[in-house]
């Protein structure tokens, strides 16, 4: 029974604010201990429902977050920025159940410190319909084959799991008050649930919906600029549909995760320029 854990800090019990999900805030050290406590509570709960094998992916980031010494050493860990498939790197057709532990909701709702993919990008979108970083790593699982099992972050994410993720459980471990406010469980409590309900889902895998395996998406992305827009016109079969939004049709999801790392980083890249003009004035 191999389990693969994919791990945000954005839907960690404890954490709410910008000072805490970004390196160099002072709340970030804590935000990585809080972190690693939850995923900890994940990896044992795996264990506790018969996992022989545990795959963690640092999905927050620059994803080298979680304080390696203090990990629980049953399980392996995937971390480093960039990786191919992004928040599903590591995730294989020999896993049996995936996990997300800690994830938020999508840019554009009412969740806490919500974001699809980057904070640059204002909606990423596939086939029409706005999509979290959760659906989108869902279908990247159903296209090996592997179902996703469980979903842990605020009350927005969890009722957005439940509504396009066939069969999943999720743990709400506080609800959004806000972009960055909370009401959160204490953070011993958020893994205790955490750590049953992974062990629940690991034991009952075999009884979740086979995945359907999803091909030809159209992925737009509305971009933070229309100087990123421009840039994105440089990756093949890419179109601009707006000012700042841009559209390509992918034959697969493991395409899309690539489309949309690729614009992660051109977008930055357009940030970066926008910011050296205004402090050039």
């Amino acid at each position: 029974m191999k389990v693969y854990i994919s791990v945000d800090m954005e839907g960690i019990a404890g954490i709410a604010t910008l000072d805490q999900i970004v390196r160099g805030g002072y709340g970030y050290p804590r935000a990585q201990e809080l972190m690693t406590a939850e995923t900890n509570a994940a990896i044992a709960g795996a264990f506790d429902g018969g996992a022989t094998a545990v795959v963690v992916n640092d999905s927050h980031g620059t994803m080298d977050n979680l304080i390696h010494e203090q990990l629980d050493p049953r399980a392996r860990l995937v971390f480093g920025s960039p990786k191919a498939q992004c928040m599903a790197e590591g995730l294989t057709a020999d896993c049996d159940v995936a996990l997300f532990v800690g994830y938020h909701a999508p840019a554009g709702s009412p969740g806490l410190l919500a974001h699809t993919f980057s904070s640059h990008f204002t909606e990423v979108r596939l086939d029409g319909r706005p999509v979290s970083e959760a659906e989108v790593n869902a279908l990247y699982a159903a296209s090996l084959g592997v179902p996703v099992g469980l979903v842990t972050g605020d009350d927005v994410i969890c009722a957005l799991a439940h509504a396009v993720i066939p069969g999943v459980r999720t743990v709400e471990v506080k609800v959004a008050h806000g972009w960055s406010a909370t009401d959160s469980l204490s953070p011993s409590a958020a893994r205790e649930l955490v750590r049953a309900a992974a062990a629940e889902t690991v034991r009952t895998a075999a009884s979740l919906p086979r995945p359907e395996n999803p091909t030809e998406l159209v992925l737009e992305i509305d971009m933070p600029t229309p100087l990123a827009a421009e840039l994105a016109l440089g990756v093949p079969g890419v179109e601009r549909t707006g000012d700042r939004t841009i559209r390509r049709r992918a034959h697969n999801v493991s395409e899309v995760l690539g489309l949309i790392s690729v614009n992660y980083e051109l977008a930055a890249s357009a940030m970066r320029n926008k910011m050296a003009i205004i402090n050039r004035r």
